[in-house]
């Protein structure tokens, strides 16, 4: 199976042309593919029988998934879907919707860049799962249309995309780059730079890389640690340096591309959040041009629990009365397992059953 999402514009002009189809052709498949969100390639009814039965032959796809089960918050705002790739691994993807008054909720898609992880965090549970594989770019884009189509026949559309699901995107590099310019391209899916997020746990040559893409997307590096002992205990993939190395990436991040650098901290009760640790943690931070995002940790298989509401404020006290601007994360999805740190295919060995799009 080959994705016609995961293909560049130009790309798609160099099928349409090897086709012997006039280029007006390509921009029709294009807007099939991700305005439109098509189902199959036979629907794709601007193009002529034939040129849709060669398609068909050559083995192309649109880029839509199989589903295998879709679970909807109790609030309605957060729907977690499992996701069947061609060679049957499976995937879960996030769709969050933080409702506007007045207007269209904004609706924050988070993809998975890997089946599993190799990361090894102690409180994620895809860590916990350990690594399977890379994802192709049209396997990261498929994921964005699956929700694409679902607002879409809801009137709403996606408004931003986070690479924040299952895996290391800055572990499989060319593909979430790949992905990133599909999903911007002007005349692929079109989504803003600026509404894309790229998440991290810390691959320094991979945010250097990034920070020379000449892209405006988002920085967000999981840090969770103020000092190397704590970090490498709860990062096992850390090196010795690991939170000097990435205050160092994250500087030239922002003087590369003016992006200011998010600094994610699941705050786990005990581990990490005492005060001594908050006053470590803006010591480091200050004079930065940086964000902290506080994440009191969600529950998953191994064991670490959440602080206490006031623990949390307090440590957010700490952090605003030295200067630091942070804020602790609304939390989405926790009671269906999409939040921070959850996403996991539990689901592999169960009975796979197709479901419709929720309504």
């Amino acid at each position: 199976m080959t994705l016609l999402g995961g293909l560049l514009p130009a790309e798609v002009d160099e099928l349409t042309s090897r086709m012997d189809l006039p280029r007006y052709r390509a921009d029709q498949l294009l807007q099939a593919v991700h305005r439109e969100c098509v189902e199959d390639v036979a629907n794709i009814r601007q193009w002529p029988a034939q040129a849709r039965e060669q398609l068909q032959s050559e083995g192309w796809e649109t880029g839509l998934l199989p589903v295998i089960r879709t679970v909807v918050s109790d609030d309605g705002e957060t729907t977690k879907s499992l996701l069947r790739l061609g060679d049957g691994t499976l995937v879960e993807a996030v769709l969050m919707q933080y409702p506007e008054e007045g207007k269209h909720p904004r609706s924050t898609v988070c993809v998975s860049t890997q089946a599993g992880c190799a990361m090894g965090c102690v409180f994620c549970a895809t860590g916990q799962m350990g690594f399977e594989r890379n994802l192709t770019a049209g396997e990261v884009v498929a994921q964005v249309l699956h929700f694409a189509r679902f607002l879409r026949e809801r009137g709403e559309h996606v408004t931003n995309v986070v690479f924040m699901g299952m895996g290391e995107p800055l572990a499989n590099y060319a593909e979430t780059i790949r992905a990133i310019r599909i999903l911007t391209d002007p005349r692929a899916f079109g989504l803003g730079q600026r509404h894309i997020t790229v998440s991290t746990v810390g691959v320094v040559r991979s945010i250097d890389r990034l920070a020379s893409e000449g892209l405006q997307v988002g920085l967000a590096i999981s840090l969770h640690a103020p000092n190397e002992e704590l970090r490498q205990e709860l990062v096992p993939t850390a090196g010795p340096t690991s939170v000097r190395d990435l205050l160092d990436a994250a500087s030239r991040y922002f003087d590369a591309t003016g992006r200011r650098v998010t600094f994610e901290y699941a705050l786990i009760d005990g581990v990490n959040d005492s005060p001594e640790l908050a006053s470590e943690l803006a010591t480091l931070l200050r004079g930065r041009r940086t964000h902290v995002n506080l994440i009191p940790v969600n529950p998953t298989a191994g064991g670490y629990g959440r602080p206490a509401r006031k623990r949390v404020l307090e440590f957010e006290r700490i952090l605003r009365d030295a200067g630091i601007n942070c804020t602790v994360r609304v939390e989405k999805g926790t009671e269906i397992a999409a939040a921070c740190g959850q996403l996991r295919t539990d689901d592999a060995n169960q009975r796979q059953v197709n479901v419709t799009l929720v309504e």
